[in-house]
């Protein structure tokens, strides 16, 4: 789509509600031709609303006045153009994991988790974080998880994980103060809860790091997924990364996870990992869809902060 539509979309689809300071700034660069025309220089993936006000936040620049936002931008182009160009949305939200845990509860256990765009791995890790479904709360490890959850019944208990591996085209290391640096800017401004999370987090994989592997999607997934323990269930997943792979190369990784062992979950958009018949979602905000093997289960916030089930309840295997 157009970049002015994309950041105006991002402005009422996105930010609207959940960050007052984004949903100001995206509606600025939506009208603002200067900065729009200096974002023709970069191909359209780095474009994203998100990508651009995380790299001018790590570069220390101002979000919260769109003036400000625009001068710091305009001046300092080539460092802002030159960081578009190296990096991604790599977004590690461990909110995510509230919206994985009620699958990966009711899989045969022990689980080998392998996650696609892992970032820094920290996704890698639900069965240790803390989660509460309104009034009621699954384990007692750290940061604790707020997950608004609809239509079916909390999680009772924590899966078992044996194995932990992620795949990334640029993985990141939570001991790097750079790669914390980049995870830290790419949280949102009023997002102080998901900041201390991110860093409890990060506390927690760095003092037992996951197999992190650079690699791609489609010609690297076989031979880690081979590497899972044979006695455990292969669960691959990921959550918001496909909207970055090209379609042909998509179609490629879904036809893929298809034929593996064990079992494929999904949290995109419902454009990104199209599913025949879905409901309309139970807002106007932006929604993904949590899927099973290719079977829709719920409609899921984008940050882990609410899910809605999706008609009745899929019998787990």
């Amino acid at each position: 789509m157009p970049t002015a539509d994309w950041f105006a979309q991002f402005a009422a689809g996105e930010a609207r509600g959940i960050s007052p300071v984004y949903e100001r700034l995206a509606l600025a660069v939506s009208g603002d031709d200067v900065l729009l025309g200096l974002l023709e220089s970069v191909p359209p993936p780095k474009r994203q609303p998100n990508l651009l006000f995380g790299v001018v936040r790590l570069l220390g620049g101002p979000v919260d006045d769109p003036a400000a936002f625009h001068d710091f931008t305009v001046a300092n182009w080539a460092a802002v153009e030159a960081q578009l160009r190296i990096r991604a949305t790599q977004t590690n939200e461990v909110g995510r994991c509230a919206l994985l845990l009620p699958v990966l509860a009711g899989l045969p256990q022990p689980l080998a988790l392998l996650e696609v765009g892992a970032s820094a791995g920290l996704g890698l890790f639900p069965d240790r974080y803390r989660y509460r479904y309104g009034g009621h709360t699954v384990g007692n490890g750290g940061p604790v998880l707020e997950c608004d959850l609809t239509g079916a019944p909390p999680p009772a208990t924590l899966p078992r994980v044996v194995w932990r591996a992620g795949l990334d085209l640029n993985p990141l290391d939570v001991t790097d103060p750079a790669d914390a640096a980049w995870l830290e800017a790419l949280i949102w401004p009023e997002h102080d809860h998901r900041r201390e999370r991110l860093r409890a987090a990060a506390a927690l994989a760095a003092a037992d790091p996951p197999v992190l592997v650079r690699g791609d999607l489609v010609d690297d997934l076989p031979g880690l997924a081979a590497q899972a323990p044979p006695d455990a269930t292969l669960v691959v997943f990921h959550t918001s990364v496909l909207y970055q792979v090209p379609a042909p190369r998509r179609t490629a990784f879904i036809d893929l996870v298809r034929g593996l062992p064990g079992h494929w979950i999904s949290v995109e958009g419902a454009d990104v990992v199209p599913h025949p018949e879905l409901p309309a979602p139970p807002g106007t905000e932006l929604h993904n869809v949590l899927a099973l093997d290719g079977t829709p289960l719920a409609w899921t916030r984008a940050h882990g902060q609410g899910m809605t089930w999706i008609g009745a309840q899929v019998r787990l295997p």
